[in-house]
Order: C-alpha cells, then sequence, then structure tokens
C-alpha cells in the first residue's frame, strides 16, 4: 500500500491530466477506437511502473491468438494483476472486475477508459447478464481478463480454488481459453516498501473449445488450474536455484 499511494502521488500531476482525458473520452466515447484507449491506458502503467520502480517480465505472447477474441485466465495476488498483465498483453484487452473494487475514483475511470464489465455478486440476474454481455463480446474478437480466484487477500505465490462459474463466459462463447500465470505481482501494492520489485507474467498455450467444450465448469477450472500450478512451480524453482547461485556467489 506504501508504494501505491507514494506512486499516486509523485504521478499527481499525469493522474490529474489522465483523469481528465479519461472523462473526456467517456464523454466522446464514439470518437475514440478501443486501440486508442488502450494505448493510452498502457501509457498509464508505464509511468506508474516507473515512478512505483516496478518491473515486469514477460514470456508466451507468441501463444496469443492472432484473430479473434479469447479469454485469459489468470491466477490473482493483488492490485498490480490487471496492469502486470496489460503491460505484457500487446494488443487491446479488457478486465472483468468485481463491481465492489471498481468503485474507487482512479479504478472506477480505468475500467471506463477499457470499457470493461463490473460483477455484481449480490444479484444472479445481473451477473448471469454480464456473463452473456462478455460472451458476445468475445464471439465479436474482444479480449477479456478474468480472476477465477475471486478475491487475493493473502494469496502470494499460492493458488486458491478456481471457481468453476468464472468459465461459464467461455463455456458460452466456445473462444480460446488462455491460462496465465503471474507470480510475485502480490509485491507492488502489497508490501510496505519503495525498493525495486520485478514482476513476472507468463501466457501459456491456448486451450481451445474442442478440448474443453465436451468438460463441466468444474473439470475446466481444474484444467486451467493445474496448468498455472505447473507453470508457477517451475518457475519458482528456477529462481531459488538462481537465488542460491547468487548467495554461493556473494559467498566466495
Amino acid at each position: 500500500m506504501l508504494r501505491l499511494c507514494y506512486v499516486v502521488v509523485i504521478s499527481l500531476p499525469f493522474v490529474m491530466y489522465y483523469l481528465c482525458k479519461a472523462w473526456y473520452i467517456e464523454k466522446h466515447e464514439g470518437n475514440f477506437s478501443e486501440e486508442r484507449r488502450y494505448r493510452m491506458a498502457r501509457r498509464c502503467i508505464a509511468i506508474m511502473m516507473r515512478n512505483g520502480r516496478i518491473r515486469t517480465e514477460s514470456t508466451g505472447q507468441e501463444y496469443l491468438p492472432r484473430e479473434g477474441g479469447y479469454i485469459m485466465y489468470s491466477n490473482h495476488q493483488g492490485k498490480y494483476d490487471t496492469l502486470g498483465i496489460m503491460i505484457s498483453h500487446p494488443a487491446p484487452c479488457t478486465i472483468v472486475m468485481d463491481a465492489d473494487r471498481s468503485t474507487l475514483p482512479i479504478v472506477d475511470s480505468f475500467i471506463d477508459l477499457v470499457q470493461g464489465q463490473r460483477l455484481d455478486k449480490t444479484d444472479m440476474k445481473s451477473q448471469f447478464k454480464t456473463i452473456l454481455r462478455i460472451a458476445d463480446e468475445v464471439k465479436n474478437g474482444r479480449r477479456y481478463i478474468i480472476f477465477p480466484e475471486g478475491g487475493y487477500d493473502h494469496n502470494k505465490n499460492d493458488l486458491q480454488d478456481f471457481l468453476p462459474g468464472s468459465f461459464k463466459c467461455a463455456m458460452k462463447s466456445g473462444v480460446p481459453i488462455v491460462p496465465v500465470a503471474i507470480i510475485d505481482s502480490y509485491k507492488p501494492f502489497g508490501r510496505n516498501s519503495l525498493r525495486k520489485v520485478k514482476t513476472q507474467v507468463h501466457f501459456l498455450a491456448p486451450i481451445f473449445f474442442e478440448e474443453y467444450g465436451q468438460l463441466t465448469t468444474q473439470e475446466i477450472a481444474g484444467m486451467v488450474k493445474s496448468r498455472i500450478a505447473e507453470k508457477m512451480d517451475m518457475q519458482l524453482k528456477l529462481k531459488r536455484k538462481q537465488r542460491s547461485k547468487q548467495n554461493e556467489h556473494s559467498g566466495i
């Protein structure tokens, strides 16, 4: 939280400028394409990362389908998750967010800028309408980020249960599912520190409808979670090995 407050304070002129610009875009939304909105969002993220001393390494962009819409399902660690994925994802994408969390001033404007969806978890009828809306949009080429774990408090690099209902959007649209593994994404805004921090984003091979279409949402959730877990285990082992080598080198 310390870093988040620090970034907002030292970036205040940029924050005010982009908030006003985002407000203007919403008032004249017909004049601004999704690509233009996304470029602006990524510029905001880049400024925040520079001022917050955050670096994100990413792999797997070659796995991202070049045509058509798809849904990225990622593990959830903190407030930086969406930003880390978007700065690593070259083509326009957007986010599905808990309606309660989306009401914060800057977050609210950001969701509007990228034309994301707010999911009201207290209203089943509203949830169903949102799912249908997302399914329709991805059928028409949009790309969404969904966090099937739901909350992120205390997750760190540990995976929680994936909610099967999160995969209804994929089932109804029939688009590819792209698993995304994020590592150390809780550190930027989850630690009271201003030290340099590095996070990881890994896009995994897509799962096409032919592979998951006959499964239940519970089975799809298990499949996606296992692939993300496998990638995280591999990267965390590599990270520990590199740290061990650095310690050995330092001790010489």
